[in-house]
């Protein structure tokens, strides 16, 4: 049997060996940056513990942070000086009733500074409009510790 006739009677083993092999590169490129990715969260989770921890909070559990915050800070670094967001904030800050009872409160400086670590480490380009945000809210040390 001549080669060039075994080659074209099998050329089924050559696809097969290239469909293989472009799968196994595919492979290999999407767990690297599943990889890189979870390094990634990683790194960010232990060093925002590590500022709540220096700053005199209780440590987080970092699986917890890596689910949340991700990489890129999730939801916390979606626009945090928006209007939207900065209302949502202020109703959360209340007293807790609700319709013609619902008051604002005094908020605590201590979950301002919360906020303002997680924006430091995922997204310190956002901490300015959070900041200009915050100009009209009054904080005080409301919490007894």
């Amino acid at each position: 049997m001549s080669p060039t006739r075994f080659a074209s009677e099998h050329k089924w083993v050559y696809w097969g060996a290239i469909v293989i092999l472009v799968s196994l590169v595919i492979t290999g490129i999407v767990r690297y940056e599943a990889v890189k990715t979870n390094n990634e969260t990683a790194s960010k989770a232990n060093q925002l513990r590590d500022q709540l921890v220096k700053a005199g909070y209780p440590a987080p559990d970092t699986e917890t942070l890596e689910r949340v915050l991700g990489t890129d800070g999730g939801p916390v670094c979606d626009d945090p000086g928006s209007a939207l967001k900065t209302a949502l904030w202020k109703i959360q800050q209340g007293n807790g009733a609700t319709g013609p009872g619902m008051r604002p409160v005094i908020t605590d400086s201590k979950a301002v500074e919360v906020e303002r670590i997680v924006l430091q480490v995922y997204c310190p380009d956002e901490v300015d409009d959070f900041e200009d945000s915050l100009n009209d809210l009054k904080t005080d040390d409301t919490v007894r510790r």
